[in-house]
């Protein structure tokens, strides 16, 4: 997707309901809580956690939730088991669709997603059929407003960013997934304010459905998996701007 494109959905998140922040957090927790169990509750001493807690705080979750999840996952509260499963699929014309669960029952996730893929137009593939066709980025927003171009490309770049784009109203900074801690870290000791960052899936090449048919079924499948609470992330290689 475009760099707009990624902007647009980031500001979307931001601008939704108090519900649907409510189920966002939701979403986060669930992610704070698996990293927790396989890393441990230090963030220091666990690399992804600290990660899933700056994309909690990009997404103005409250400390308190974010202190309560990493409680509850390190046992000193109850805590539900959850396991990570990738789905994969074809939306409308062919559109390829790539959907990150946290799921504590694999059979009822398993139905949802191919009820909405049936219901809309596309069908769930194989394990590996889509997902060769995404690169797993880094990617870093900061605002025009909060930041000086040149400051902060060369931080970027001398941490091992791969590459800087200037858009109309931001910079957006990728970075290879090994690297993208150590990217954000050195810009936030830069003092850059940072409003997003989070490891992505984006599409090698896009596509532009032109029937109002197949862009309205996308539309519905994306906001059907989205809203589903077992669904981390959806990604997908359609170009149009869904609602």
């Amino acid at each position: 997707m475009a760099g707009h494109s990624k902007w647009s959905n980031i500001k979307h998140k931001k601008e939704k309901s108090d519900a649907q922040r409510a189920k966002i957090f939701t979403k986060i927790g669930r992610e704070i809580a698996v990293c927790v169990k396989s890393g441990g509750a230090d963030p220091e001493l666990n690399s992804k956690l600290k990660d899933v807690i700056a994309k909690a705080r990009a997404n103005n979750m409250p400390g308190d939730n974010i202190s309560r999840c990493i409680k509850r996952a390190s046992g000193e509260l109850s805590a539900d088991n959850y396991e990570e499963i990738l789905y994969e699929g074809y939306g409308p014309a062919g559109v390829a669709v790539i959907v990150e669960t946290l799921t504590d029952n694999r059979n009822r996730t398993a139905g949802d997603m191919r009820h909405y893929f049936d219901k809309f137009g596309g069908n769930l593939g194989q394990s590996g059929c889509v997902t060769f066709m995404f690169d797993k980025k880094g990617i870093i927003i900061v605002l025009k407003e909060n930041a000086d171009e040149e400051e902060i490309m060369m931080a970027a770049l001398d941490a091992g960013a791969e590459d800087f784009e200037t858009e109309d109203e931001f910079f957006e900074i990728s970075t290879p997934p090994e690297l993208f801690s150590k990217v954000r870290d050195e810009l936030e000791k830069n003092g850059v304010k940072i409003e997003s960052a989070e490891i992505m899936r984006i599409p090698q090449t896009t596509v532009t459905l032109s029937d109002e048919n197949d862009i309205k079924n996308m539309s519905k499948l994306v906001f059907m998996l989205e809203d589903n609470d077992d669904v981390q992330n959806v990604y997908h290689n359609c170009e149009n701007e869904l609602e």
